[in-house]
């Protein structure tokens, strides 16, 4: 890809994170969604990936970041200072666009600094950009730490095509309507050329949004993607859920140290058939109410007892918070309870794990699993229910996944949906799940395995910005001359 026309990935993280210690500089690969979905394309087709590193500046950094880039590609830091990380991260993200989106208004803070200070690093990722692209770069954002991003930048001229996807949930404008920023965010987000979101829900909740809030708007369906018309702007959207690097994980959990653990972990298991939860440490993701399910199903069938255990990942996430830190405790209260209860000598009923686990572990428990649960309360995604189909290269295992993951929409052919408030419901599909014939489990299986090979990362990818091996990002979207012509028309 050319210097003049390249992609350019915004988002509020770089895919690695530094700290120091008393060796200096150390970097770590991020964990998260948004990076192993974005990293694959990065690494493929080179450009430059704009975002936080995890420190303050440091002269060194440059240095570092160099020594971890693939050919062809390059990071551009943004430094945020502890206020930047208090109101706009901790704050605006984390205490008022997190939960509203999410559902949890309750869990909301609405703090005028908050969103002061939002806009202000929404500036400071805009000044990055200018420094770093030329006007033939395809500029891609990403997630809702940025959405004022395009409107800073075309307030300095910046005429850059500009795409934005929308990772998690968009609420319905009843919820929207509760932010006190609300016109500000939806203009903002309209001076995008483009919108991806996860669902088709997401995808007419922000339309609705747009009616409620702005007034009149005009909406024109061309193909699988709509015109909308909006404030004297016009902008496409579409509904293109994000992938997995398919093959590569279902490659991956072929490799010799992953059979290696699957078989430690299945011997350490025994007999006793093993259930897994996979989950950063969040409100979102449901996990009281699933360790509530599982207390359920230990109460309702005794002869289950010494004979399933719960393996439970929890991926510290923003322990800094106390919300979090409370939320934490709960989880481990909840677990505590548990084991207290139906435990005995030589059977522990759930396994808890706090800490993250390097890629080889996590692929050897997706392929010991018999049964994943996946029952977030609200998710845009969830890769981790695509990720555990993809490596079970055997075709066993039953995923058991909330109608409330944006991967419900795909995957619901081949997963048990649960509503993940019902903890007899959910209880009832566990009981199902362990009970599943071998040859319905492969059917299943090879049905959401099939839908995940089509629909891969690098597809979503080239169905947003066109990248196509070498001749540089070509969106799919129609152009903004297009745009104007197409909405004089509807």
């Amino acid at each position: 890809m050319s210097s003049r026309n390249r992609l350019v990935v915004v988002s509020n993280r770089l895919p690695v994170t530094m700290e120091r210690n008393n060796d200096g500089l150390v970097v770590h690969p991020s964990s998260g969604g948004l990076v192993s979905a974005l990293l694959p394309i990065f690494n493929n087709t080179g450009g430059v990936w704009i975002g936080w590193p995890g420190i303050d500046h440091d002269p060194e950094i440059q240095t570092a970041l160099r020594g971890e880039c693939a050919p062809g590609c390059s990071f551009e830091p943004v430094f945020l200072n502890a206020a930047e990380m208090l109101h706009f991260y901790n704050g605006c993200c984390n205490e008022i666009i997190w939960p509203l989106f999410h559902d949890l208004q309750s869990r909301c803070n609405f703090n005028a600094t908050h969103w002061t200070v939002y806009h202000d690093v929404n500036e400071k990722f805009a000044d990055a950009v200018d420094r770093s692209t030329g006007r033939n770069d395809f500029i891609w954002v990403h997630d809702y730490h940025l959405m004022m991003l395009a409107d800073c930048l075309r307030a300095r001229g910046n005429r850059s095509r500009l795409a934005y996807f929308h990772h998690i949930p968009f609420p319905p404008p009843d919820v929207f309507e509760k932010l006190p920023w609300r016109e500000e965010i939806l203009r903002g987000l309209m001076q995008f050329n483009e919108i991806g979101f996860q669902t088709d829900r997401d995808r007419r909740n922000f339309v609705h949004s747009l009616r409620r809030c702005l007034g009149k708007i005009r909406v024109h369906r061309r193909g699988t993607k709509f015109l909308v018309a909006a404030d004297r702007r016009h902008i496409e959207i579409a509904t293109l859920p994000v992938g997995i690097d398919y093959n590569r994980l279902a490659s991956d959990a072929l490799m010799p140290q992953v059979s290696v653990q699957v078989q430690e972990i299945r011997q350490t298991l025994g007999d006793t058939r093993m259930l897994l939860g996979v989950d950063r440490l969040d409100f979102t993701k449901g996990i009281p109410q699933r360790l509530m399910a599982f207390r359920t199903l230990l109460e309702s069938r005794p002869e289950l007892h010494g004979r399933i255990t719960l393996v439970q990942l929890v991926v510290p996430s923003r322990e800094q918070v106390t919300a979090y830190r409370e939320y934490k405790r709960d989880v481990e209260r909840l677990v505590s309870e548990i084991n207290g209860r139906f435990g005995r000598p030589g059977w522990c009923p759930v396994n808890y794990l706090h800490r993250q686990i390097p890629p080889v572990e996590l692929l050897a428990l997706y392929c010991s699993a018999d049964v994943a649960l996946v029952t977030p309360l609200k998710d845009g995604m969830n890769l981790v229910a695509k990720e555990f189909c993809a490596a079970r290269n055997d075709e066993k295992g039953v995923l058991v996944l909330s109608e409330f993951a944006g991967a419900a929409a795909e995957l619901n052919s081949g997963a048990l949906l649960v509503n993940p408030y019902d903890a007899e419901g959910v209880a009832r599909a566990l009981r199902k799940a362990l009970e599943m014939p071998e040859e319905e489990q492969r059917q299943r299986m090879r049905e959401m395995r099939k839908i995940l090979r089509s629909n891969d990362v690098f597809k979503w990818c080239k169905s947003i910005c066109g990248y196509s091996g070498g001749a540089g990002p070509r969106s799919h979207f129609v152009s903004l001359q297009q745009a104007r012509g197409i909405a004089q028309a509807v």
